[in-house]
């Protein structure tokens, strides 16, 4: 998995390289994600509540999943957006295992009622 990380007005330090990739490689058991593109943005000019935004695309088979979040703290906005790549993704897994389990019980009962 590919992992891209553009900084906009702040300075990409290696703190925070390597947290944001354990966090994008925590939710990678969720999915098979394909790439990752990470925004990170530092705004002076916005409230001081959403000071830092975290704007994530992962490139996954089918619709891509998209998270925005704001938040005071950078720490705290990149544990927000990951929360909720994740729980996109588990959404994703559960519909996918669902829609299989459901395709087989309808072959079963087609076998079922021919036998």
């Amino acid at each position: 998995m590919q992992i891209h990380i553009s900084p906009r007005n702040l300075k990409l330090t290696a703190a925070i390289h390597q947290y944001t990739a354990e966090k994008i490689e925590a939710i990678e058991n969720l999915g098979e994600i394909i790439a990752t593109h990470v925004v990170l943005i530092h705004d002076e000019t916005t409230k001081p509540k959403e000071r830092f935004r975290v704007k994530a695309h992962l490139a996954v088979a089918g619709p891509d999943i998209h998270a925005d979040v704001a938040d005071a703290d950078l720490y705290a906005a990149l544990d927000k957006a990951s929360s909720v790549l994740a729980r996109q993704l588990r959404k994703r897994k559960t519909a996918l295992v669902d829609k299989r389990r459901q395709t087989t019980q309808k072959t079963k009962e087609k076998t079922k009622k021919q036998g």
